[in-house]
């Protein structure tokens, strides 16, 4: 069944973010999630899972903050960066820190710079919910997954 609902939930068209924090020793430490969603308006919030065997798990645990960054279309080297082992995902990658003091990088479609506001036990991953401090956005056409593979949108959809 495992492989019948991952090819199932395939079938589902997400974004791809980037998202960032702090370790113990204040490094930076980031990964390429398509868990993102947004949760609420008032107050503000949005919601991201974490798995329990994920490198970074620990230090996104412990974070009082993170950063989402919605990658755009051209992005798609960038979230294979970060989405790969024992490596230095942030080598040649500047950031500056947002007022949450998570680490901010500076090319994306959107970016939402959060506090840590709950996290819950879901199934093997850890769901984190952020209260939004500052969001961000910009033009352009997004990256999506679908399938297992990075696509992107023909064209941008007009402003509803």
């Amino acid at each position: 069944m495992s492989r019948q609902l991952r090819s199932a939930f395939g079938h589902y068209a997400t974004g791809v973010t980037v998202i960032t924090t702090r370790g113990a020793a204040g490094e930076p430490v980031g990964i390429t999630a398509n868990s993102f969603s947004s949760l609420s308006l008032d107050p503000p919030l949005v919601l991201w899972s974490i798995a329990h065997t994920s490198s970074n798990y620990e230090a996104f645990r412990a974070a009082g903050c993170f950063a989402v960054h919605v990658l755009h279309a051209g992005q798609g080297e960038l979230a294979r960066v970060f989405s790969t082992r024992n490596i230095d995902r942030f080598a040649g990658v500047p950031t500056s820190a947002g007022a949450s003091g998570a680490p901010l990088l500076p090319d994306f479609h959107a970016r939402f710079d959060c506090e840590t506001h709950a996290q819950y036990e879901g199934g093997d991953h850890l769901i984190i919910v952020g209260r939004v401090l500052a969001v961000e956005e910009r033009a352009g056409v997004p990256l999506l997954f679908y399938r297992g593979r990075f696509a992107a949108v023909a064209e941008p959809p007009a402003a509803v």
